[in-house]
């Protein structure tokens, strides 16, 4: 008689138990340490951003303070209305935008040149002094920046006005020039966070590829070729994605700065919406008015940054989603 043939392992084997899937409670209890380091983050941006954007509201109420917000009378788009149709409107405006393409024109563009200048420098030690040099002016406030420009460029001994008089001969008033209110808006940004602007491309330019320059330098390509063929191309993602950023920021150019620069000899082309949203709404009580203008500024903010994705996916880039 032939002996029973062997039992197959695999049908001895016990079923190996399936394990099920975690419940909403079970994840949490997991990942509770998680949960709570992420506690502080959610809620100041629930307190802080969320709650907040009720107050939108009283755009198009007559908010009284002292009668409340749901007491206030509703009406509309008056305030929206009485903005656009305000003399102020397009003087506003046109300083809001030229300012912002100021930004976007020469700002913008120069944390990326400089971090494209540092990625080139080999000598580690003269590497960080310089980065630590373009860091430390945004640690500076906007009152001491203001300051410092009044210093270097008043009439009355500044460093900067004397050395143009004695270059020149001409007397230039930088300070109450309206013709100068821009350019050292401008000035001021740059020399502030242009150093701070470049930790992000530094951080995108330590992830690309070190093999593809080492591809390109045996072909022969110059450092401008590899630069413009390797290192742009594989920081343009970041670059797309912090313009689409910017552009929702349009027309916030900042109330500080631009309060602390302004006075009666430029102001017709230093009010800008931000200023004119503090006139009138904290100097003359006129919060409705003013939380319409915040509004009309945010809408377009959002208009800017959809357009903006759009247009960088019709072009083949990553957008923000």
């Amino acid at each position: 008689m032939l002996p029973a043939e062997p039992v197959i392992a695999a049908e001895r084997a016990d079923p190996v138990p399936v394990k099920k899937k975690r419940g909403l409670a079970g994840r949490l209890k997991k990942d509770r340490w998680l949960y709570v380091l992420l506690l502080p983050g959610l809620l100041y941006f629930l307190v802080f951003k969320y709650l907040p954007m009720w107050g939108v509201l009283i755009s198009f109420q007559n908010y009284q303070p002292f009668i409340g917000f749901w007491n206030s009378e509703w009406v509309g788009f008056e305030h929206f209305r009485n903005f656009f149709s305000n003399p102020d409107f397009g003087r506003l405006l046109r300083n809001t935008f030229i300012l912002a393409v100021y930004d976007l024109v020469f700002f913008f563009p120069a944390p990326i040149i400089i971090a494209l200048l540092l990625n080139e420098i080999r000598v580690g030690i003269f590497k960080r002094v310089v980065q630590t040099m373009v860091y430390v002016p945004h640690f500076i406030s906007m009152v001491i920046v203001a300051s410092m420009t009044y210093v270097f460029l008043t009439t009355q001994g500044g460093v900067i006005y004397e050395l143009v008089v004695q270059l020149t001969g001409a007397k230039i008033n930088f300070l109450s020039d309206p013709d100068w209110f821009r350019p050292l808006i401008i000035l001021q940004i740059m020399w502030k966070e242009t150093g701070w602007g470049t930790i992000i491309f530094l951080a995108a330019l330590a992830s690309v590829d070190m093999e593809q320059y080492e591809a390109a330098v045996v072909d022969g390509a110059s450092r401008f070729q590899r630069l413009w063929h390797i290192t742009l191309p594989a920081i343009s993602g970041v670059i797309v994605i912090l313009l689409i950023l910017r552009l929702g920021n349009f027309l916030d150019n900042g109330f500080e700065q631009i309060f602390l620069m302004t006075n009666s000899l430029n102001r017709t082309v230093a009010d800008v919406f931000d200023t004119y949203v503090y006139f009138v709404g904290i100097t003359q009580g006129a919060f409705s008015y003013s939380t319409a203008i915040g509004l009309f500024k945010s809408v377009v903010g959002i208009i800017l940054i959809f357009g903006s994705n759009w247009l960088a996916k019709r072009f083949g880039k990553e957008g923000l989603y």
